[in-house]
């Protein structure tokens, strides 16, 4: 069987993508994964058949966009960043479906993916790597600027729909849908659940399944797959880790090039506490010129592998950042900014494993005293425990791989 997994999106959404990639070709399969040319070196490392989707410095302009991180402009930025590469996720589909059959694999941004499957009769399933995305009446995900009872945050979602997302995306799609012949899509945000699946990449546990989900939605587990893993720990971060107590971990997200005042507060913490700092970003422009003793920056550190040996985890809220904390065992502080992050810091709260602050109330004084109050309570080291109890078997890609064979076989008979 022939896939194509596409996706677009940060390392949250393409990482998870390209450890089902790996999974369904160690099963036999062939597959191709397309995203943005950013990632493509991780792909060809990891020897998979790679098709670019958008250029290395259409991914800057996406990043150094601060409107990236701002709730009411997030969706509109990102999908207007994308749209160039959409017609290329059409095209690569319809090349492979020539020379024979396939299934498509796409995340929710993935339209180009959705246009083929209308107008080419290509199968093509939903992935989501965040409940956030899946709405439903009956339990809302916690969303920014929805509040009050259910009824209350229902119309939010419906006016948010009406007059704020359908207006981004229906005319470009609907434009190119009329081209090909096809009738008009409504409703954005219920016609990125395919019709042919609807793949979950999160346990039942941490969100649980709801009765106006999507008939024909799967879920499976966590992916927790990083970049390096195998490689195990450069011996720098070895001698930082070996050399004294378990550090607070921080990081604003691997796209975040807007994360010097998130830094500044994380160093201030850390002095405040006397406790020893790890700052991960790709952008070391960001990191304070001089940092408290026992602090130290590194360019990236597989967080499989560094989280079970820190003592607590300060992070945006991505949902690859918080099932790694999940997973470790460890406490987390949450700033949210946008997108999937709000929610993920109301589930990480309802589990009692960690808390949030607001942007503008992240400061070094307020974080301290946040990390200090997780750390001390016992409750807290409890609930984090149990959860990482819950990881004891860790096949989450494997789960999914199975389930999208099992899936695909359906949709071909």
């Amino acid at each position: 069987m022939k896939f194509v997994c596409s996706t677009f999106g940060s390392a949250g959404d393409v990482f998870p993508m390209l450890g089902l990639t790996l999974a369904l070709r160690d099963r036999g399969h062939e597959v191709v994964f397309a995203t943005n040319e950013h990632y493509g070196g991780v792909a060809r490392r990891n020897g998979v058949a790679f098709e670019p989707l958008g250029t290395e410095e259409q991914f800057a302009a996406t990043v150094n966009d601060p409107d990236l991180w701002r709730p009411r402009r997030a969706f509109r930025h990102v999908f207007e960043s994308l749209r160039p590469a959409l017609r290329r996720q059409y095209e690569i589909h319809a090349e492979h479906a020539v020379r024979g059959p396939i299934v498509g694999i796409t995340n929710c941004f993935g339209f180009g993916a959705f246009v083929a499957r209308d107008k080419l009769h290509i199968p093509v399933l939903t992935l989501h790597c965040q409940p956030a995305v899946i709405w439903s009446r009956e339990r809302p995900p916690a969303l920014p600027g929805f509040f009050g009872p259910r009824w209350l945050r229902h119309i939010i979602y419906r006016i948010g729909e009406r007059f704020m997302v359908d207006p981004v995306v229906c005319p470009f799609v609907n434009a190119w849908r009329a081209e090909l012949g096809l009738p008009p899509m409504s409703r954005t945000m219920q016609a990125w659940n395919s019709p042919d699946g609807v793949v979950c990449l999160f346990p039942d546990w941490y969100a649980p399944p709801q009765r106006d989900w999507p008939a024909n939605l799967i879920q499976t587990d966590f992916p927790l797959w990083n970049d390096q893993s195998a490689a195990g720990l450069s011996a720098d971060v070895e001698k930082f880790l070996n050399g004294g107590t378990a550090p607070v971990v921080f990081t604003p997200g691997s796209a975040n090039i807007h994360g010097k005042e998130f830094f500044a507060a994380a160093a201030g913490a850390c002095e405040r506490l006397n406790r020893r700092g790890v700052l991960l970003t790709e952008f070391p422009e960001q990191v304070p010129a001089k940092l408290p003793a026992g602090v130290v920056h590194f360019r990236y550190v597989p967080l499989d592998l560094l989280l079970p040996r820190a003592a607590a985890f300060v992070h945006h809220g991505g949902i690859g950042s918080t099932s790694q904390a999940l997973a470790a065992g460890i406490s987390q502080v949450i700033m949210p900014l946008a997108h999937d992050q709000f929610d993920n810091a109301a589930r990480v709260e309802k589990l009692g494993v960690g808390s949030s602050i607001g942007v503008k109330q992240f400061t070094a004084a307020r974080l301290a005293r946040s990390l200090d109050s997780l750390l001390a309570s016992e409750r807290v080291a409890a609930a984090c425990h149990e959860v990482a109890g819950r990881f004891a078997v860790r096949d989450g890609l494997s789960r999914a791989a199975l389930a999208v064979e099992q899936r695909a076989a359906q949709l071909a008979k």
